[in-house]
């Protein structure tokens, strides 16, 4: 380090920072130089924006930390400089989304007939496409509101982020895998994590709310079947929507329960006054049946009854499920960036507390098993701030105990049952 830059390094430092040590790098070393004392100004995150604007032109990019009990500031060589891809990219995954989502919707709003074989079953679908439009307006507008949230809270925060990449999942249950956005460069402080993270699930769910209250309003309550008819001569036409299953012919709607979270069940009771799926009868108070109906998903109340889902419902309860997983407290899931934003490297202690849940709520819907092995080798990387002095603000830990309740609200410890 030549004389010269050493004293410009320390003017531009000493403008915000009183110094009191000083490091500098070497060729084994990740930084340009380390300085330990105190901020000049109690305001971190003006402090962290004021030095990181007079260093960019340098090509160094500035970090707070504490390090011993003291305040440190470390500057690194390079800044991040992120460059648009391809919006043509984001554009014809959406098409292909869309498509994808049409026909899942079709799936559900088909009533006539169908052929016997399947390709017959997948060509009338095909030709019939359309119909899947409120199920797809549905869905696609609660994952809109989730990525765009995450789109434009980064914006405000001047932070680089891409447009939404969607992801097609043809002949699946909704079509999608859903979508997310790329951050292409750190955020500067834990309260734009807090905000970027949460404007997501925050913003579909106020989305889909509203869509599950009129799906469930459109959604008539009957009971819970678990039929199976034979095949007509050449056409499946005692039951609409059916699916192939050895000889037999099944309807998908009876084999198909989808999983409860407090939410759903107050939503349920607040658009047709009774606590559903309702069994016949309870073999437990009602409290403790709840309980385990949630948690494991059982008993399956066949001969009881529940809301036969209108495709527009169907669409605002895949909503509140994709908010419950995307609010899951580790890695780069938005619930992870709100619990690293409250708790900082702290969080790792709750990963083996996370991982042994999911292992155990993988006993009643074994789906969890794969996202205990996902957030295992992936769950340990964070989005780190660069400024890890400024700590969030007290209208922002509200906002985070908030979304911790949201998350139970929404908790769906099986997310589907087939019978």
């Amino acid at each position: 380090m030549t004389l010269p830059q050493t004293e410009v390094f320390n003017s531009i430092v000493s403008r915000v920072f009183r110094i009191e040590e000083v490091t500098w790098g070497d060729p084994q070393k990740t930084y340009i130089v380390r300085y330990r004392g105190a901020l000049l100004s109690d305001d971190s995150a003006a402090a962290y924006d004021q030095l990181a604007e007079a260093l960019r032109p340098l090509n160094v990019t500035p970090l707070f930390r504490i390090e011993d009990g003291r305040q440190t500031v470390i500057l690194a060589a390079g800044v991040i400089r992120p460059t648009m891809g391809k919006i043509s990219v984001n554009i014809g995954l959406f098409i292909l989304t869309l498509l994808s989502v049409l026909f899942a919707g079709a799936m559900y709003s088909y009533t006539g007939p169908l052929p016997c074989d399947f390709w017959g079953q997948m060509k009338t679908l095909l030709l019939n496409i359309w119909i899947g439009w409120p199920f797809a307006v549905s869905l696609l507008a609660i994952l809109l509101a989730h990525e765009f949230g995450h789109y434009f809270a980064g914006r405000y925060h001047k932070t680089a982020v891409s447009l939404p990449y969607f992801i097609p999942f043809p002949a699946s249950i909704l079509g999608t895998m859903g979508a997310f956005i790329n951050m292409k460069e750190r955020p500067r402080n834990k309260r734009i994590l807090l905000d970027i993270g949460i404007a997501g699930p925050l913003s579909g769910l106020v989305v889909a709310l509203p869509v599950l209250v009129l799906g469930l309003a459109l959604s008539k309550v009957g009971p819970v079947e678990n039929t199976y008819y034979t095949k007509a001569a050449g056409q499946c036409e005692i039951c609409p929507n059916t699916a192939l299953l050895g000889d037999s012919y099944s309807c998908p709607d009876d084999d198909l329960l989808e999983g409860n979270s407090i939410l759903y069940l107050g939503l349920k009771y607040l658009t047709h006054g009774e606590l559903l799926p309702a069994p016949v009868q309870y073999d437990l108070p009602p409290l403790l049946y709840w309980i385990r109906n949630i948690f494991t998903g059982s008993p399956i109340p066949v001969g009881g009854k529940d809301v036969m889902l209108h495709p527009v419902a169907w669409a605002g309860w895949a909503g509140i499920l994709v908010t419950f997983l995307n609010l899951v407290p580790a890695g780069q899931l938005d619930g992870g960036h709100t619990l690293y934003a409250l708790f900082g490297k702290r969080v790792n202690r709750v990963l083996p507390i996370i991982l042994v849940a999911l292992v155990a709520l993988g006993i009643f819907w074994s789906g969890w098993w794969l996202w205990a092995a996902i957030i295992f080798f992936l769950g340990r990387a964070h989005a780190e701030p660069l400024d890890q002095i400024t700590e969030l603000d007290a209208p922002r830990k509200a906002l985070a105990v908030l979304v911790l309740v949201i998350f139970i609200l929404v908790l769906t410890p099986v997310p589907l049952t087939l019978f």
